[in-house]
């Protein structure tokens, strides 16, 4: 429905799912607002009963006004569909505040307390909830509490006594598989549970779970299945050693009268829960008494407090607290175990493809087989991996909602979101330019991520003004270093930086800035890739190994030294090529390996396939090109910092030819005296050309369009085709004539992608490749055309090059080097494909039409067509092929550094 208008309101974005409708955030164009729209399923509309459900929910919040409950505009109806018009309330849900872990003593009573006058108020009106839980309460970025959802709520007096389960929001959409209903199952009171007779005594157990669960951090009845959790709601005891030792007494036995099993035996009323919370609130949590919870009128509790009463209250309190107390609580195990890939399949070079859902209860990463990529989500409690539909092609950078239920992703031109419950992506928004493909997403629902080459950019996941934020200093030379998180609350962001000339990839900082302050500051040298743990530290990479730091995540400040704590990282040498994660509750999973990509070399291959090194120093080369006298060679180096440089074959010297930072894909003009390159910083990619003698200053091709990156010159050279890419048809070929008027003119546009142009010897056709087909394929069309255009591949191709004397065409098919015969004139003529060779060499780090490789080819082929220039990876370039998780690494991590402290 995104998109789509009921009566007045513009739906805008799905915001979750239940049994009793799906919600959505919706502009209301009348009074220009922000609302929810709660939509009952197709199906359910046509079931009178449910039909009177959703009804007799619009009248029940109708009755209901208080400052602690989400109130409803209306209930309406627009082209069939019935919908209530419910208040948006912005914030994380309590479950996700609490997958970070348990809330401090203090803000777990505020809410609580505001949890229980909710219910005191709908209780006073004969309504009960039935389906309190944290999910159904929404924290406000003030932190105002708001209880939602009253789709089962119902009178004291109408309807069966008897819940029908199938109807729990969880149950009904999800199905029945096992471990999706611990949400609604680990909540409800036993009579609910077994389909007796309920009244409000099932909210007052619901609120004392609740109660339970943020000071513990965890749910009160965990279970792997519905019926294991059904199971320890009907015959186990809480685990009562889980509650913080700085829980104050008169709250321990206040959860206690809460979660008696017998209803008789209960707290009866909610207002005498808050009264309990507001007395723990009112003093330090050592005066805090211990007492029977009283079911009198309040102004009888103040005869609790008389002076025989609080010297029995101070000895029942030692005596509870040293039953409780005694036994140290039995931290969670540590588990771990492996996710291997399938046969040919490799995570994408130059990607961090990994990400935990908030809860980490779900892993997704990135991998590549046969030149296209896809995303897998693995669930922590299931043995099998699931392919995550239509995200082919995406950037390998994942991000999910605060709520776990969605995951975000760059693919091409757009930011797209998938919901893990299934249907196909939205998208969100354009990517900016110079927008990086690796966000985080906040709980005031929207994204950052970084703007090369100075800055991070902020935009909401529904679209609209993009903001900018000034997180570097570029009168500094700093520039933006990857990886933002925000922290808990949303409030602030860390992220990484670097300067311009920095050329290790340990020279790298994690920074902070407040957007409350709208300052920031260094928070650690020599690290990147931060996150946040609810432990209270920051994690991080340095050198292919994770290091801890404490963090005062209040005061956004480190408060000791670093830790080194797990080695052995898989790092690739790009700044974005890391390969693992760590959930906001501790657990990890990493591809082993370590710092690589420094060690490749440059090497000739014979038609034979025939190895002979060049000698270079070992460095992470890309893109080389043979200059037109084939007396030297234009080298690309990446790392932290991009640049060209020119290697003389006869006198093995290697000169440093630009000096920005951000220098990609060199091109030899025919005539030998320029090189083309594009530069990424400042802004987005564009054109520049520079005398190769550096007699000159750099000068910039174009200044129309963007993202734009140079392949091939016309043998006259005064014709530049090139890549260009946009929001509407992604990669696009174009041309440009140099002595005109530099006007960019479309060669090969549609909605597929385009890329890798390359004029033939004698300027008359242009070889790319083309996804048209659904994988990637080489064409050949007339050049400046129109003409027919030529399938040349025919079992997936890329990166075509022409021999420079005529005759033969060469493209990359995997690991396999390609031939084909060609004539070029007058009419267009080709054999059939021919293997020249097999061997694993580096396709690159850039992806365009698909393809693993550049749309500027990682190869070059001497004139005579006898020799091809390859990049040869080192021995730590072999590509990762497995994760290793750790489930409740967090205990190995206080394990460590407790060790470490000792030592």
């Amino acid at each position: 429905m995104i998109g789509q208008t009921l009566g007045h309101y513009k739906i805008e974005e799905q915001l979750g799912a239940g049994g009793m409708g799906v919600v959505y955030r919706a502009a209301d164009s009348k009074l220009g607002r922000q609302v929810a729209i709660k939509v009952l399923p197709e199906s359910y509309a046509r079931d009178p009963e449910r039909l009177a459900r959703f009804e007799r929910e619009a009248r029940l919040l109708a009755a209901l006004n208080h400052p602690n409950i989400a109130s409803i505009h209306g209930l309406e109806e627009a082209g069939g569909v019935r919908y209530l018009v419910l208040e948006l309330v912005p914030g994380l849900t309590l479950a996700q505040r609490l997958a970070s872990g348990p809330l401090p003593v203090q803000e777990a009573l505020q809410v609580c307390r505001q949890i229980a006058e909710a219910l005191e108020a709908a209780h006073e009106k004969g309504i009960i909830h039935r389906d309190l839980k944290p999910a159904n309460v929404k924290i406000t970025p003030e932190g105002k509490v708001k209880v939602l959802d009253f789709g089962l709520a119902k009178t004291f007096e109408s309807g069966s006594s008897s819940p029908d389960l199938s109807q729990s929001p969880t149950v009904s959409i999800e199905g029945t598989r096992e471990g999706v209903v611990l949400g609604t199952a680990g909540y409800m009171s036993p009579e609910q549970a077994r389909g007796a007779a309920v009244d409000k005594r099932t909210d007052v157990w619901a609120l004392g779970g609740v109660l339970f669960e943020v000071l513990a951090g965890r749910r009160v009845f965990p279970g792997e299945t519905f019926s294991d959790c059904m199971a320890a709601v009907l015959t186990r005891g809480p685990g009562w050693e889980a509650l913080p030792q700085s829980t104050p007494p008169n709250v321990r036995a206040l959860v206690h009268r809460c979660l008696q099993k017998d209803p008789q035996k209960r707290l009866r009323d909610a207002g005498d829960a808050c009264l309990e919370i507001e007395e723990a609130l009112a003093g330090p949590p050592s005066a805090a008494l211990v007492e029977p919870v009283s079911r009198r009128a309040p102004q009888l509790r103040a005869l609790r407090y008389a002076a025989g009463g609080l010297l029995g209250g101070v000895l029942v309190a030692g005596l509870i607290g040293w039953q409780v107390w005694r036994k140290p609580p039995v931290p969670p195990a540590v588990a771990r175990f492996t996710i291997t890939l399938g046969p040919d399949e490799i995570f994408p070079t130059g990607g961090a493809g990994f990400a935990f859902s908030p809860d980490g209860s779900r892993l997704v990463y990135a991998v590549q087989k046969g030149g296209q990529r896809q995303i897998y989500v693995r669930a922590m409690n299931e043995f099998q991996v699931q392919p995550i539909p239509a995200t082919e092609s995406m950037m390998p950078m994942p991000s999910f909602s605060p709520d776990g239920q969605w995951m975000a992703f760059r693919q091409g031109p757009k930011w797209k979101k998938v919901a893990l419950g299934g249907g196909p992506p939205v998208t969100m928004f354009d990517a900016p330019q110079g927008g990086a493909a690796y966000a985080s997403w906040g709980a005031d629902n929207t994204l950052v991520f970084g703007l090369y080459p100075a800055g991070m950019g902020r935009m909401p996941a529904s679209g609209g003004k993009l903001q900018e934020v000034p997180v570097v200093d570029p009168s500094k030379d700093e520039r933006w270093g990857g990886f933002p998180q925000f922290l808990p609350a949303g409030k602030a962001v860390m992220y990484g930086f670097r300067t311009k000339d920095t050329d290790s990839y340990d020279d790298y900082n994690i920074g902070v800035f407040s957007f409350e302050t709208g300052k920031r500051k260094t928070l650690i040298e020599g690290g990147r890739n931060a996150q946040y743990l609810s432990t209270g530290h920051v994690v991080y990479i340095r050198g292919g190994a994770v290091y801890a730091a404490p963090f005062d995540v209040g005061q956004l400040t480190v408060t000791g030294p670093s830790v080194m704590v797990q080695e052995g990282v898989y790092q690739s040498n790009t700044m974005d090529g890391f390969l693992w994660a760590v959930s906001a509750n501790g657990s990890l999973a990493y591809a082993p390996g370590g710092p690589v990509g420094g060690g490749r070399k440059v090497v000739w291959v014979d038609r034979q396939g025939k190895v002979e090194p060049l000698p270079l120093p070992p460095r992470a080369y890309l893109h080389p090109r043979i200059s037109p006298d084939a007396r030297q060679i234009a080298i690309e180096t990446e790392g932290p910092n991009h640049n060209v440089y020119l290697y003389d074959l006869e006198r093995g010297t290697l000169t440093k030819m630009t000096f920005d930072g951000s220098s990609h894909w060199p091109v030899w003009t025919p005539d030998g005296k320029r090189l083309t390159y594009r530069v990424g910083m400042p802004g987005p990619f564009k054109m520049w050309w520079a005398p190769a003698d550096r007699s000159g200053a750099a000068e910039q091709l174009t200044t129309v369009g963007e993202q734009q990156s140079a392949a091939s010159w016309s043998p006259d050279g005064r014709v530049l085709a090139f890549t260009q890419v946009s929001a509407e048809t992604g990669g696009d070929v174009y041309t440009l004539e140099v002595n005109g008027e530099r006007q960019p003119r479309p060669f090969s546009q549609s909605k597929f992608d385009e890329a890798s142009p390359r004029f033939s010897p004698d300027g008359r056709w242009i070889a790319y490749c083309s996804n048209e087909s659904g994988q990637n394929e080489i064409y050949v069309q007339a050049y400046p055309g129109p003409g027919p255009k030529i399938l040349i591949s025919t079992e997936g191709g890329s990166d075509p090059t022409w021999k420079r004397t005529g005759g033969e065409l060469y493209y990359r098919s995997g690991d396999k080097m390609m031939a084909v015969t060609v004539g070029t004139g007058p009419a267009f003529t080709a054999g059939k494909p021919r293997l020249l060779w097999e061997r694993h060499y580096n396709q690159g780090t850039n992806s365009m039409c698909g393809a693993p490789g550049p749309s500027s080819s990682n190869y070059d082929v001497t004139s005579d067509g006898q020799r091809f220039l390859m990049i040869q990876e080192g021995d730590q370039d072999a590509p990762a092929t497995e994760i290793r998780v750790v489930v409740n690494w967090v205990e190995e991590l206080k394990r460590l550094l407790a060790e470490r402290r000792k030592s």
